[in-house]
This record gives structure tokens, C-alpha cells and sequence, in this order.
């Protein structure tokens, strides 16, 4: 494992010249699907495992905060706004998060909606963040939940549709 992290080490110094900025002690796992990468922020020891995909479009940026890990197949769409992951996340495999989606009627008509997760967040495999999401610090996301709205801090959140099952 030691000499994995040693390749994903070298591998994230070889993209930083294409990301907007890639703080110190980052790690990237490949394959890494990038769209517009000059608009994505890693800051400092962000590990990213294989599989992830990240996407900005129409002036969207994502902004991953210091001390963010992610699991394998991580998919991050952004448009139009900022969408962040604050501090001391972590996020496990499977997970998809996005501020954008279209009108069910007329998929030409896009929406847009901030989405943001607080810091100290625990995000369980398998989970969707969807448009307009707000999650609060220290929350933990089951596996598998579909999540849409504002969630307090330190709620427990889980289902499809996403509840607060308590608060810490």
C-alpha cells in the first residue's frame, strides 16, 4: 500500500499544472475523469481513489477543503456555482454529488441549486447528494440515501428519500 501512495503522490503533482489548485500532500488514485479541471480546488492532503469523475460546466467550480478522502467511483457534477466539500469529510465509494439538474418536462431547461457539505461529514456508500442540498457540520449520511434539502449539524441522516433519523 505504501508504494500505491507513493505513485498516487507523483500522480497528483503531475496534474496540479491542469486543477485550478492542488494544495500539499494530495493523492490521486487513477482513472481520473476530469471535465474542466481548471475550475476544481484540491486543497491540502486530499485523497482521491480510483474512479472518480469530476465535472464543472458553465463556470461551475468544485471546491474539495483540506483533509477530504473519498472512495473508489466518487462523481462530482458543478454548474453555474461553487460547490464544496468542507474539511475533514469523508466520502465512501459509489457516491454522486451535484448542483445542477433539468426541468422533467423540457430537459433543455437546466436547474441550478447550491449544494454544500459541511465539515466533519460521513458520507455511507452508495449515497446521492442532489441539487440544492445543505448539509450540516458533522453529519453522517447512510449508505444508500438519496439526499435533498437542509439538514441541521450533527443530524443523522438516512433513507430514500433522506430523513434525520436523530441528531448526535
Amino acid at each position: 500500500m505504501k508504494y500505491i501512495k507513493v505513485f498516487w503522490f507523483l500522480r497528483a503533482l503531475l496534474y496540479k499544472p491542469f486543477f485550478f489548485k492542488i494544495g500539499k500532500h494530495c493523492l490521486i488514485g487513477k482513472p481520473l475523469f476530469l471535465c474542466n479541471e481548471k475550475r476544481v480546488t484540491l486543497e491540502n492532503r486530499v485523497r482521491i481513489f480510483p474512479g472518480a469523475r469530476l465535472e464543472t460546466h458553465e463556470k461551475g467550480s468544485i471546491v474539495i477543503c483540506d483533509n477530504v478522502s473519498t472512495g473508489q467511483n466518487l462523481h462530482i457534477i458543478s454548474s453555474k456555482s461553487c460547490l464544496t466539500i468542507n474539511k475533514n469529510t469523508i466520502i465512501s465509494a459509489n457516491v454522486f454529488i451535484s448542483n445542477i439538474d433539468h426541468d422533467l418536462n423540457n430537459y433543455d431547461l437546466y436547474i441550478h441549486k447550491q449544494t454544500e457539505i459541511g465539515e466533519g461529514c460521513f458520507i455511507g456508500y452508495g449515497s446521492v447528494i442532489l441539487p440544492g442540498s445543505i448539509i450540516g457540520k458533522n453529519c453522517v449520511i447512510g449508505a444508500n440515501s438519496v439526499v435533498k434539502g437542509n439538514f441541521p449539524d450533527n443530524s443523522i441522516i438516512a433513507g430514500a428519500p433522506a430523513r434525520i433519523i436523530r441528531t448526535k
